[in-house]
């Protein structure tokens, strides 16, 4: 084994386990994850030794480009895999082709299969995609999947997280994160060059890469050095050809192909003998590469700026005269040799590629170094770029962009008289401006978009246009005019032979009228699904399953529901339409919320955690009617920002919600004022429409803080309680599986017998807010045996940590080392090492960042305070 190898048998024996038990049909995912320079690329490497003899390992490496490859460590796999993966990587337009051979690939013999991708946080989206499909289907296959990350690196909206949440709900998954060495380490690493190695330690902090880097370098040389000096160290004596061989490989962030080398070094591989010697570089037959990421980068950051520019234009002519040459990498070296020709000739194909592969962010980075040069295009040539950036910005959820963009566009084919081609752009800036939130800018381009293709002759266009207009008056519930509308479209999608737009248009009216209080809206919402699924139109199937689940929701018919839930959330998986499968957890979120299963609808709702407001708005608020609930700090946070998106939205199914939780928590602690500045004006609003299922239980708090609201012709649980009829609402919460709702309704009785009832079945669910009310209330009834709650520390640490990790976590959450923590609290920063590795298993956290967000979300940080709608 390597000798720098040190204190790693436990994560190499969790591997070596992993993989037999794949071997035998348990597939499994693996983390290795820690700082810069802890050793993960060494762990995997020394890991084939441990594996069962027959074992393939595949290792695919992602990059460090501006601009990832589209299936960058895919592409890494050519040659060592099957012919159909490497044909479906190399064309890389049809994802699901490449996800089938990656499946099919996994699944052959010999087994297990190891597949690692090192150094994850640096993925393209189509990557991350892929490794999406591949962590739900981990389970059935005799595969090992080991990704590498620095945790460190991972802001909390790194696109890495989406992937790691995935991976922690997964049935086996092993977190192997890497400490640093200890000092009893470092002083048999230093024992051979007879260092001090107290000294080393105290420069190094025990990172393994920092150490090998000073023993190299002969020491510290009484300087605490930083690693660049370590490594720039090693390049003195170096002759002037190896030195400037190995400063132009370093401008290329990634493992260089033997044919670029050959290219960019006129003596070719055998100027880099010296610097192989030294341990700076790995030449092999089909590539070289630098021995560690952090030495590359060492010798680019060490070069004159006029150096980089120089040696990237080399690279940037060297890819260019090689056909078939990455776009992608073609553009990430014209962007730093400043070549802006370059980027105009090749940014749009680069965008168009990772588009194909799925890498949509990847597509929309693209586009923006394209347009910071769009004097070079025409006027058509410029407005089909701003749509394909819009689109790309749409796609990631990044909503200003998107917007900006469209609006760029329709001007632009506003001045070139297109009207179809406008009509279509106002169509698309209606439903960006509608994903962003904002109503009225929505129904404004909605307005225009129509008016543009009235009397344009193109059916199909004026089809979608009206059926959009339709959707936006149904989600506003202006019911009578989205049926008006959606059923003019259904005509022209009929004539124009189109079922996208059909199922669009026939979902609009069956929801407008069944939200409208017609009952046969129903069948045409479901006769819009059977359209979709029929024509294999998926993301209009996904939308149809949508409203109706949420539909069914909102009448509280949880089981029917249940039925429509499971197959779509099997197509929105299958069909990677990520969108609307974190859509669809969201409503699962809501039916487990019902069902009182606190942690299963947070688990769900933290899906929706993004930028996608119709999916986060409900999600903040399910996450804090649970904290609500359960008397977990953090709900007026949460409950404030849902209020400003929703408000934006003018939408009820929006504003309701949040309304009836803000209303729910101020009465928990008391606050009558607050219950009506909450319910009161939306309540207002539902007032005045038929079928509104908020309007029941808005009414309901409104009666508990004193005020008079006329709930007489519904017979919605909550109305009953408004009206005193606790029983008959208790007896239809528990046939709908509310057990929460049943125990309060129950609660309502006078009867301290029937009380005391809910009162168990208030502390059996952890909802101590209510329960604590309902002690106050027995006691003054005089009842003398009133049973105690769950014990303080319960509530206080449910995730059940000890004390010291729980002093470990508040510290880690601060942002402290595990160096400093252990300075902290006079402990050995092993020990600190032990507890954190603790701390984040008891907390489901693949990373110290996702364990401050989960230890928040517990309640165990002190909460900061927010504001409820017309406080200050």
């Amino acid at each position: 084994m390597d000798r720098w190898l040190l204190e790693r048998e436990p994560e190499l024996t969790r591997l070596a386990a992993a993989a037999r038990q794949a071997a035998d049909g348990a597939g499994a995912v693996a983390l290795v994850f820690g700082e810069a320079g802890i050793g993960k690329s060494s762990l995997v490497k020394a890991m084939p030794e441990r594996l069962p003899e027959r074992a393939r390992v595949l290792v695919g490496q992602c990059d460090d480009l501006a601009t990832r490859r589209p299936l960058g460590p895919f592409r890494d796999l050519v040659g060592s895999v099957g012919a159909d993966l490497a044909r479906a990587v190399m064309e890389g337009g049809d994802r699901h082709r490449v996800y089938e051979a990656l499946y099919g690939e996994l699944a052959g013999t010999p087994h297990p299969a190891v597949l690692v991708v090192e150094d994850v946080h640096w993925a393209d989206e189509a990557s991350l995609d892929a490794l999406r499909f591949l962590v739900r289907r981990m389970e059935q296959l005799p595969a090992l999947l080991v990704l590498t990350y620095r945790d460190d690196e991972l802001s909390r909206d790194h696109p890495l997280r989406h992937l790691l949440g995935q991976v922690s709900r997964t049935p086996r998954v092993h977190r192997l994160p890497l400490a640093r060495l200890s000092l009893d380490a470092v002083r048999t690493l230093s024992a051979p060059g007879c260092l001090d190695a107290a000294q080393v330690y105290e420069v190094t902090s025990g990172n393994p890469f920092f150490v090998a880097e000073i023993m190299a370098a002969g020491g510290t040389g009484g300087v605490p050095p930083t690693v660049v000096d370590a490594v720039l160290a090693r390049l003195r004596g170096l002759d002037a050809a190896t030195l400037d061989a190995l400063e132009q490989l370093a401008v290329v962030p990634s493992a260089v192909e033997r044919p670029l080398v050959d290219a960019l070094l006129a003596d070719g591989v055998a100027v880099l003998a010296e610097a192989e010697q030294r341990g700076l570089l790995a030449v092999a037959p089909e590539r070289v590469a630098f021995r560690h990421e952090l030495i590359r980068r060492a010798v680019a950051d060490s070069l004159p700026a006029a150096r980089r520019i120089a040696l990237n234009r080399n690279v940037l002519a060297a890819l260019v005269a090689r056909p078939g040459s990455d776009a992608a990498r073609i553009v990430h070296h014209a962007d730093r040799a400043g070549d802006q020709d370059a980027i105009a000739r090749y940014g749009p194909d680069a965008a168009k590629d990772a588009a194909g592969a799925g890498a949509h962010r990847e597509a929309a980075a693209q586009l923006r170094l394209v347009l910071r040069q769009r004097h070079r295009y025409a006027p058509a040539e410029l407005a089909e770029l701003l749509e394909r950036h819009a689109v790309e910005s749409y796609t990631i959820a990044d909503s200003a962009t998107a917007v900006t963009a469209q609006r760029e566009a329709v001007a632009l084919r506003r001045s070139l008289g297109d009207t179809l081609a406008l009509g279509a752009d106002l169509r698309w800036l209606s439903r960006i401006h509608w994903w962003a939130g904002d109503a009225d800018q929505a129904q404004e381009a909605a307005r225009e978009a129509v008016t543009v293709l009235e009397h344009a002759g193109d059916d199909r266009l004026l089809a979608l246009a009206v059926s959009n207009t339709a959707q936006l008056r149904m989600l506003s519930d202006r019911y009578a005019e989205a049926v008006e509308l959606g059923e003019r479209a259904i005509v022209l999608a009929r004539k124009a032979g189109d079922a996208a737009i059909l199922s669009h248009a026939l979902n609009n009216v069956g929801c407008a009228r069944w939200r409208g209080g017609d009952p046969a809206g129903r069948w045409q919402l479901e006769e819009s699904l059977d359209v979709a699924l029929v024509a294999g139109e998926v993301e209009h199937a996904c939308r149809s399953y949508a409203n109706l689940i949420w539909t069914l929701l909102d009448h509280l018919r949880y089981e029917e529901a249940d039925t429509f839930l499971v197959p779509a959330m099997d197509l929105a998986d299958r069909a990677e339409h990520l969108g609307f499968l974190n859509y669809l957890h969201v409503e699962l979120a809501v039916r487990r919320l019902a069902a009182a299963d606190w942690d299963d609808a947070e688990k769900h709702a933290e899906y929706g955690m993004h930028d996608f407001v119709p999916a986060r708005c409900p999600a903040l608020t399910v996450l804090a009617r649970v904290r609500t609930r359960c008397g977990r700090p953090g709900a007026a946070e949460l409950l404030a920002e849902a209020w400003q998106i929703a408000v934006r939205t003018r939408e009820l199914q929006r504003t309701g919600p949040v309304a009836a939780a803000l209303a729910e928590a101020a009465w928990l602690r008391g606050d009558l004022a607050a219950v009506v500045a909450a319910a009161g004006p939306v309540h207002a609003q539902a007032d005045r429409l038929p079928g509104i299922p908020y309007r029941a239980e808005l009414g309901y708090w409104l009666t508990r803080a004193g005020h008079r609201v006329s709930l007489e012709d519904s017979d919605h649980p909550y109305a009953l309680q408004a009206r005193g009829q606790w029983r008959t609402a208790a007896t239809l919460w528990e046939a709908a599986g509310c057990p929460y709702e049943h125990a309060v309704a129950l609660a309502e009785s006078p009867d301290p017998a029937d009380k005391l009832s809910a009162l168990a079945a208030l502390d059996a669910l952890g909802a101590e807010p209510r329960a604590r009310l309902l002690r106050t209330e027995l006691r003054q009834l005089g009842v003398r045996h009133i049973p105690r709650g769950p014990l303080a520390e319960t509530r206080e640490n449910p995730a059940g940590l000890t004390r010291r990790q729980l002093q470990v976590m508040r510290l880690l959450t601060e942002g402290l080392t595990n160096a400093e923590i252990a300075a902290r609290l006079v402990v050995s920063v092993r020990t600190v090492d032990n507890h954190v590795r603790a701390v984040l298993d008891k907390l489901d956290a693949p990373s110290r960042r996702h364990a401050a967000d989960r230890a928040a979300r517990l309640g165990l940080l002190p909460e900061r305070e927010a504001s409820l709608p017309g406080e200050t």
